[in-house]
């Protein structure tokens, strides 16, 4: 092997060293819960016909759609199309069941936010919970609130 060749295959050797040494990028996976529409199906069914182990009323209004991709307080990224909800105190991934008392529609929601200690409104939902319960035009109504299950 001439001296030049020899330089070329040690230099190539060296290069893929220390590349193999090297840290990757690996695939990290989300840690935030985006629920399914399959989910939220098998959810609707088990829990619809739950009694409340806890009601209140008052008024529900919906996010703006400036919140979607923003982080809830437990740490989730917020998005617009899934069941979810806030509440001033109730604890993270409580279930509640939201019904319109003008109409009687109603959704299951999860709650993952906090409604600001300002706000006078009991729970503040997800567009697409807002959308269930057909009060996209109004904004603020009245509402049922049922937990169906605590969270931790």
């Amino acid at each position: 092997m001439k001296p030049r060749e020899f330089i070329i295959c040690f230099v190539l050797i060296i290069v893929l060293i220390i590349n193999g040494c090297s840290s990757s990028l690996r695939y990290q996976e989300e840690t935030e819960l985006h629920i399914t529409a399959n989910y939220d199906t098998l959810l609707f069914n088990s829990l619809k016909n739950s009694k409340a182990l806890f009601s209140a009323t008052g008024e529900a209004s919906f996010y703006a759609n400036k919140f979607n991709g923003r982080k809830t307080a437990n740490g989730e990224k917020f998005s617009n199309n899934d069941l979810t909800a806030a509440h001033i105190d109730f604890p993270f991934n409580t279930i509640v069941r939201v019904t319109n008392l003008s109409n009687q529609k109603f959704v299951i929601v999860r709650i993952n936010d906090r409604t600001p200690s300002r706000n006078k409104r009991l729970i503040d939902l997800s567009r697409r919970a807002a959308s269930a319960l057909g009060m996209i035009s109004n904004g603020v109504i009245n509402v049922q609130v049922d937990v169906l299950k605590w969270g931790e």
